[in-house]
């Protein structure tokens, strides 16, 4: 047996993938096998997509002990400004849908560059942008939907399928083959796990720290880009309610995937099996009729979690690691004085 298939079986992934055949079985036992019939698996992928895509973005900003608070509103941006751009300005759909991608990378490289330029963190600037996106968001299009039949070519390519399943959903594999050989084969990616790890040995070993955050938030941006292109792919219409709720997947599927929050690691299977046991959550919350307040109350409960027991995990590592405590030195004999004569 290989060492990678020994290291995946000792792996969370391991679990991670136990958890997503029993709940997919127990799903399709309850729905009366009506779950796997092809309409629905078809959507089920069909929607996979997005969480996996803003996950894998915000798996980027962690490896380099960022957070990018900002995920949401940039994909939700992205998809409205490309839908202004397709039916009110008259442009091709794919111009649109080519803008919407190139807008998320614009937006996340900005992101980037203030934390490196002001030395502001992170938090506090993607959460700045985010509300300020948010409110440009609104401000297009306000309280209307603007309806996906302007951009009828890119629905196309989300009604197309291959060996059964919506291109889409390969499109998000796609990107995460990418991004696992960029992590494990490319000198970017590995500068940026470097400066994620330890920024003071990164940047003594020549690392520039300052351009491997500006590189994550770009990228991470960029992935907020194709998100927002596969949203107006699946959905009928874009309004300023899109990218509303991806914050919270967005952040659970790499923290239950196994990403570390200090940074220096990636987990780019976990982080796709994780964004499949969301969907399967959401998906079990529609079978049984649950109000969607659920759905949050268990990734929130899950995430929590997850961190505590990685928390102890890490404690119980630093002991088991710990080098034994010095023994006491043994006090010397003393030898005995003659009496003087």
């Amino acid at each position: 047996m290989k060492r990678s298939t020994l290291a995946f079986l000792k792996s969370q992934n391991l679990t991670l993938a136990a958890i997503v055949i029993v709940g997919a079985a127990l799903i399709g036992i309850t729905s009366g096998g009506g779950f796997f019939n092809p309409i629905s698996t078809r959507t089920f992928f069909l929607f996979l997509a997005v969480p996996i895509l803003i996950g894998l973005a915000q798996m980027i900003t962690l490896s380099v002990g960022q957070l990018n608070l900002a995920v949401g509103a940039i994909g939700g941006f992205s998809a409205c400004f490309a839908g202004v751009l397709v039916a009110d300005l008259g442009l091709p759909a794919w111009i649109g849908g080519l803008a919407a991608v190139l807008v998320g990378g614009i937006a996340g490289l900005l992101n980037g560059w203030l934390v490196v330029a002001t030395r502001i963190n992170g938090f506090i600037v993607t959460l700045a942008t985010m509300t300020i996106l948010t409110g440009v968001q609104y401000g297009l299009v306000g309280t209307r939907t603007i309806s996906s039949t302007a951009w009828q070519p890119i629905v196309d390519l989300g009604k197309a399928s291959v060996l059964g399943v919506p291109v889409i959903f390969w499109i998000a594999l796609i990107v995460a083959l990418l991004l696992s050989f960029a992590f494990g084969h490319t000198v970017t990616g590995r500068r940026l796990l470097a400066s994620g790890g330890n920024s003071v040995a990164a940047q003594l070993a020549g690392i520039s720290n300052d351009r491997s955050v500006i590189i994550a938030h770009a990228a991470s941006g960029l992935l907020c880009g194709v998100a927002a292109f596969v949203t107006l792919a699946s959905l009928s219409g874009v309004n300023q309610s899109v990218g509303g709720d991806w914050l919270l997947p967005s952040f659970a599927a790499p923290i239950i995937g196994g990403v570390s929050l200090v940074g220096g690691s990636v987990a780019v299977l976990g982080t796709v099996l994780a964004s499949t046991i969301l969907r399967l959550v959401d998906s079990a919350r529609a079978e049984f009729q649950l109000a969607p307040s659920w759905v949050n109350f268990v990734v929130g409960a899950v995430v929590l979690g997850t961190v505590a027991l990685g928390r102890v995990r890490e404690a119980q590592d630093a002991r088991r690691n710990a080098p034994p405590p010095a023994s006491l030195s043994t006090r010397p004999e003393l030898t005995p004085v003659g009496d003087p004569k």
